[in-house]
């Protein structure tokens, strides 16, 4: 950092504060940030490791800065990318076009276990299974960005964005003066207007939302209670709702209000104990009858996952081509399926050079990263791809770019990911000016998940090309 002749424009006065500010300051900001943390009750849930579960995220007091031009492309890429998902996902329980052209083998749609049987031949309200898709992007060259994976699920982070930008504005006001750092505190009122407008058909005044959580033993409950809290909405548990004449309801002291949006936060297995999982506590028995009935909307629709499988990634940039008519502005990282014969022999004759991920895992887990691994850990995972290839992908060790961040020994650079969340409404698809920076804190590590050492930064988007 002393050096600036490296600096990108858009850090120059990032630099000049960390130039000016002595290492004693600098550890004393980190602590504070911290602390703001620990009191705002910003923790993420690690089970299964002994102690206590509920974990502070490590936060990295250096910004990631984004100029307007990069985030130009990052913005249309990501918004493209959304369209083609959903439009993907209404022919998937649909007229099933892209499978009968040849474009997708149907055994990735019904041998996905993300596919529900269930939605077939529902349309949702707009046409939108995934209101909200995270998108994860990794930065491979000076003006080059890949998309990693994609989150249409129910994608979290969100709320680390929000809060990581209200420490940052307490720790670092005088950078926010000038007014050229795009604010991102407007996603609550995007989101609900993205909501209120896939309301049901039948909803003839303001309609009501809610947030459905699992409850707080959730490993982001934190998020689901903070999105609640900005929105202005209820969060509520299954045990609050039941459903009557194809609608849903919440029970409150007055007596039950309809609910005519659910943004739910729980797993499609445990939504609905008469459509799924019959010994869910979580669900509400009935909610599908009501979705399929029109009576409420369901946000991300269940079944949305079989877009987002490892193995379906591959062909996104044909659904791009295929649904909109359009070359894809960010592209996918190379990508080999093991199923496949021929790039099942290329794998497993590279594995100490490439990264394999299970199609269907997540969090940083199930996969290995062959130039950071031991001989024989790499025999120990050739033979989980032998006994089952089609349950894997493999991609190259990308060169991820690094982003000046603060550690113990002072400022070093580290690899960072991307994930900008889009939102999707009745005839609008857009995203807040920033996203979540996740950041792999272990020197040299390639991993950014907060479940295995990573720290998340602010993203900062400038107005133009510098502070």
């Amino acid at each position: 950092m002393k050096d600036r002749a490296g600096i990108k424009p858009a850090y120059a006065d990032v630099a000049r504060w960390a130039e000016e500010t002595s290492s004693d300051e600098l550890r004393q900001r980190q602590s504070e940030a911290e602390g703001l943390f620990r009191r705002n009750g910003i923790t993420f849930a690690v089970y299964g490791e002994g102690g206590d579960p509920e974990r502070l995220i490590p936060f990295d007091l250096m910004p990631r800065v984004f100029c307007a031009k990069e985030w130009d492309v990052i913005e249309r890429g990501s918004i493209q990318r959304a369209r083609a998902l959903n439009a993907f996902l209404n022919d998937v329980y649909g007229k099933r076009e892209f499978i009968k052209a040849g474009k997708i083998p149907a055994r990735l749609v019904e041998g996905n276990p993300a596919y529900e049987p269930i939605m077939q031949g529902i349309k949702p309200v707009g046409e939108i299974f995934s209101h909200i898709i995270g998108v994860d992007l990794v930065r491979t060259g000076p003006d080059e960005f890949n998309v990693l994976e994609d989150n249409c699920r129910t994608p979290s982070g969100i709320s680390y964005v929000l809060q990581n930008r209200e420490v940052m504005q307490r720790i670092m006001p005088g950078m926010f003066r000038s007014g050229q750092i795009r604010p991102v505190d407007h996603y609550g009122d995007m989101l609900a207007a993205a909501m209120q407008s896939v309301a049901p058909d039948d909803c003839d005044g303001r309609p009501t939302l809610a947030i459905l959580t699992p409850g707080h033993f959730n490993s982001a409950y934190f998020e689901h209670s903070f999105l609640a809290d900005i929105m202005g909405i209820e969060l509520v548990e299954g045990q609050d709702l039941f459903v009557e004449n194809d609608m849903l309801f919440m029970r409150t002291i007055r007596g039950p209000e309809r609910i005519h949006v659910l943004y739910r936060r729980i797993d499609d297995a445990f939504l609905d104990p008469e459509a799924f999982r019959e010994d869910s506590m979580l669900g509400v028995p009935g909610l599908m009858r009501a979705y399929k009935a029109g009576g409420v909307t369901i946000v991300n629709a269940p079944g949305a996952g079989v877009a987002d499988d490892k193995a379906t990634y591959v062909y996104v940039p044909e659904m791009i081509r295929f649904f909109l008519g359009e070359e894809p502005i960010l592209p996918n990282v190379e990508t080999w399926q093991c199923a496949d014969e021929s790039e099942f022999k290329y794998v497993m004759d590279n594995l100490p050079e490439l990264v394999v991920k299970e199609v269907h895992g997540s969090g940083g887990y199930g996969m290995l990263i062959g130039p950071k691994s031991t001989k024989e850990e790499i025999a120990k995972f050739a033979e989980l791809i032998r006994k089952n290839p089609a349950n894997y992908i493999a991609q190259p060790t990308l060169a991820l770019s690094t982003v000046p961040s603060l550690v113990n020994e002072g400022l070093a650079p580290r690899h960072v990911d991307l994930r900008p969340f889009v939102i999707s409404g009745k005839g609008k698809t857009d995203l807040i000016p920033g996203g979540l920076t996740r950041v792999a804190l272990r020197e040299g590590s390639l991993v950014v998940n907060s479940s295995q050492g990573g720290g998340v930064k602010d993203t900062w988007v400038l107005r133009g090309e510098r502070l």
